[in-house]
């Protein structure tokens, strides 16, 4: 399996994505075209510079003329009574407040956010703009839960702008080239202190980012500023699979995306390191299957009502769980009960041992290591009447095994189409087999 590994030693911002993109291999053109496509007036500028030490990839974005600011040194910059006098900014990550006369287009809703990449150029594929219109509704989703409104109401005055655009999109376009079939994240190093933004000053993690960031282990550690921003933290939530150390892994290349500030004792770098996943036993490895180590939790339950357990479940799959699944068992004195079974990372088995305990009667969970093997996968989006669905293809022996239209985008477009889900999901399966025949 051809994996990505993001290390945040120093956090991610959407430029730092994009720089160390560049850095292992993709192409500046690809990405200078993706922004021709979106025809929002901005364009890209992209360097060799030095942090601590290491050379680096720098991507700046200049919208409609002016090159982005960070976003404490553009609020800083437009506090009451300051002159509005130009400044270069050296942040970690460029702002997405821009007011308009920083030359920067008004705030944009989801809706509007969609009808411009979906109306981009043939350039960008139907699989890059799905993705990119995932990382802008998790970004809006986190922004409508803080600020207690839906996501269709929510404007984007923190990512709305042209620069985050083209962040968003040129990073989905960018993943996409380097074909990886599972991208992983280290823990994130979120900084610390505060940062200034449209709502005053705030602490860091921001709201979103911290929203953004549920579940995902974080730590804060060197300079006191913003590490990790809503965009970072958003492409990586929609992009990684799971969160852990260093892979074992065939080292193919490896590239490093530079933020603007240059700590002295703190590179401020984002490592991007590509290769083949090492396979925990390559005897019992076919070419179409890879194996991991996962944790298995068991707990008997002979006094939960039914319903408690089905939330229980819910909960333990919200969480991370790869699986859950009760089966009815007979307890002793003859007591009926549920013997319930949670699949996990390894990484995450304490986590949701914690859940188990918190949600559930048991008094004792058991746990031991087990080997699984799956099927090779891979993504690809179709178009249905209603908007892009994934489908999951599985391949065995060089042919597909079984193809699935993917859930939560059937159910999404069955609840904003009003349409019934079967019939999303049915006319999904019929475009990819209508491409598959083409093929």
């Amino acid at each position: 399996m051809r994996i990505a590994y993001l290390d945040c030693f120093s956090g991610i911002s959407g430029d730092m994505f994009l720089g160390a993109l560049v850095d292992a291999g993709v192409s500046p053109k690809l990405l200078e075209d993706t922004v021709v496509a979106l025809d929002i007036g901005a364009r890209l500028q992209i360097s060799r510079v030095t942090r601590g030490g290491i050379a680096a990839t720098k991507v700046n974005v200049y919208a409609n003329g002016e090159k982005d600011l960070p976003r404490e040194a553009f609020w800083e910059q437009h506090e009451p009574d300051r002159p509005h006098e130009h400044a270069h900014g050296h942040g970690h990550e460029h702002s997405h407040e821009h007011s308009p006369e920083h030359g920067h287009e008004h705030e944009r809703g989801l809706t509007e956010i969609r009808t411009i990449i979906e109306r981009a150029g043939i350039g960008i594929s139907s699989t890059a703009k799905a993705t990119a219109i995932r990382i802008f509704k998790a970004l809006g989703e986190a922004e409508a839960e803080i600020h207690n409104t839906s996501i269709d109401q929510v404007h984007f005055h923190e990512v709305g702008a042209v620069d985050a655009m083209v962040d968003i999109v040129c990073a989905a376009v960018g993943a996409e080239s380097l074909a990886v079939e599972q991208w992983i994240c280290s823990p994130l190093n979120v900084g610390g202190g505060t940062v200034k933004c449209a709502h005053g000053t705030l602490p860091i993690p921001a709201p979103a980012t911290l929203k953004l960031l549920r579940d995902a282990p974080v730590y804060s550690s060197g300079p006191q500023v913003e590490l990790v921003t809503p965009t970072g933290a958003a492409i990586v939530k929609t992009l990684s699979s799971r969160f852990a150390p260093f892979p074992a892994m065939k080292i193919e290349k490896a590239g490093y995306g530079a933020g603007s500030r240059d700590f002295p004792e703190h590179p401020n770098l984002l490592r991007l390191t590509i290769g083949e996943a090492e396979p925990a036993d390559a005897a019992s490895t076919s070419p179409n299957t890879a194996n991991e180590k996962i944790t298995v939790l068991e707990a008997n339950l002979d006094d939960l009502s039914p319903q408690v357990l089905a939330y229980a479940m819910e909960r333990l799959l919200a969480e991370g769980a790869l699986d859950v699944f009760s089966v009815p068992v007979q307890m002793k004195k003859s007591r009926p009960g549920a013997l319930l079974t949670v699949l996990a990372k390894m990484e995450d088995a304490n986590r949701l041992t914690r859940t188990i305990f918190a949600e559930t009667t048991t008094l004792g969970v058991r746990r031991r290591e087990e080997l699984r093997q799956t099927l090779s996968r891979r993504w690809e989006t179709v178009d249905t009447t209603w908007g892009p669905v994934r489908i999951k293809i599985a391949n065995m022996n060089g042919t597909v095994s079984n193809y699935a239209p993917e859930y939560e985008d059937c159910k999404t477009l069955a609840e904003a189409q009003h349409v019934p889900l079967r019939t999303v999901m049915q006319e999904a399966i019929q475009q990819y087999l209508r491409g598959e025949r083409k093929q």
